[in-house]
């Protein structure tokens, strides 16, 4: 709290051009900066060359689900988008604004975004509920003539991909022969399932607040019942325990302390444990090894194999806005993770994921996205 209260936030703007003659302050401003008006208004595509748009992205959330912190409001969310907003320019010199929405219905929410969306080259939705977070994307994803990527859903599911292809190499299983339990339902859990159903793993189960989500539930929502043909239809119901008995991989994404060493003895030998709920995970990494663990990661920083979208937002934009591409394809998401999982050749229990500050990670997603071009 007092780095932040000492900084008073985590980003500032800084202007491009100088500004400390009258010639200078005839360029940036009258009369000076009719030219590109003009031009622009001629030819709307030449604010991407004549403006910061081309370089900018809008992160947009209204506060409904953030981190495992839950629904916490416009206000205290926006620290976490000032947060992102500085990973953006840190590692891939993207400007990135944090805006935080009072609003939650989704008309609302999609008016005001597809309002604000021409100052932009891109949107990132971040920590919106669901599955209102779902809609919103689609509607966004039809409307705009920009990016819309939303990165709880699928930044997370890229990377956990990748952290899967490693570990299965570390512990010698094949991706046809495995059984996953998702814990968690939401935005992230969901983008997980059907990520790693493209990839080719039939085997999955997934639990909310109620269980286990099989099609003997009668209480899902219409979202839920959308991805019931892509769940093992073996696993019908139960808790977290019961669906983790024989199971060789736990992705949690949900909250903190639900997961203990006994569901982990019950699992399959060499297990791996992605307890990736944050500030606290479903089960710390130093537990999660006294249950017989073979692979543990977070979505922390303080431990090793850090899962975290941060290794894919800077770099994905990067290729889009570069590229000047709209589309984020599921071909796309899979060769990104591809490509993540590549820079790390022999992986190991305590390294199946590059590292954050890796200089390699943003320039290999970006070049991943753009040959999508």
């Amino acid at each position: 709290i007092e780095a932040h209260k000492k900084a008073r936030g985590k980003i500032e703007i800084r202007g491009k051009l100088s500004l400390t003659s009258k010639e200078d302050l005839s360029i940036v401003y009258t009369p000076g900066v009719a030219g590109p008006s003009r031009a622009i208004h001629d030819n709307p595509e030449s604010a991407k060359d004549l403006t910061a748009m081309k370089n900018s992205v809008a992160i947009i959330t209204d506060g409904s689900a953030v981190l495992g912190l839950g629904d916490i409001g416009p206000e205290a969310a926006l620290p976490v988008m000032e947060g992102k907003a500085l990973l953006f320019k840190t590692f891939a010199g993207i400007d990135a604004f944090p805006i935080t929405l009072s609003v939650r219905e989704i008309e609302d929410i999609v008016g005001a975004i597809a309002a604000i969306a021409p100052t932009f080259g891109g949107i990132n939705l971040e920590d919106i509920s669901a599955p209102r977070c779902f809609e919103i994307e689609r509607r966004l994803a039809q409307e705009l003539p920009i990016p819309v990527f939303h990165d709880d859903k699928d930044g997370v599911a890229i990377v956990v991909l990748a952290g899967l292809m490693n570990s299965l190499e570390v512990i010698r299983k094949k991706k046809e022969n495995i059984r996953i339990v998702i814990n968690g339902a939401g935005a992230a859990g969901t983008g997980i399932l059907k990520l790693l159903s493209l990839w080719g793993i039939s085997r999955i189960s997934i639990l909310d607040r109620g269980g286990i989500i099989s099609d003997e539930r009668k209480d899902l929502s219409p979202h839920k019942k959308e991805f019931l043909p892509l769940l093992d239809p073996a696993i019908k119901k139960g808790g977290l325990a019961d669906a983790l008995s024989g199971a060789d991989v736990f992705i949690g994404v949900s909250v903190g302390g639900v997961l203990h060493e006994k569901a982990i003895r019950n699992m399959n030998a060499d297990a791996v444990v992605f307890a990736l709920a944050n500030p606290d995970p479903e089960i710390m990494p130093e537990a999660a090894k006294r249950g017989g663990a073979r692979i543990v990661a977070t979505g922390r920083s303080d431990f090793v194999n850090q899962i975290n979208n941060a290794l894919v937002f800077p770099g994905l934009f990067k290729g889009l806005l570069d590229a000047r591409l709209i589309l984020v394809t599921d071909r796309m998401k899979i060769a990104v993770a591809s490509a993540l999982a590549g820079l790390i050749p022999d992986p190991a229990e305590e390294k199946i994921i590059p590292d954050i500050f890796d200089i390699r990670v943003v320039d290999a997603v970006a070049q991943t996205v753009k040959r999508f071009a």
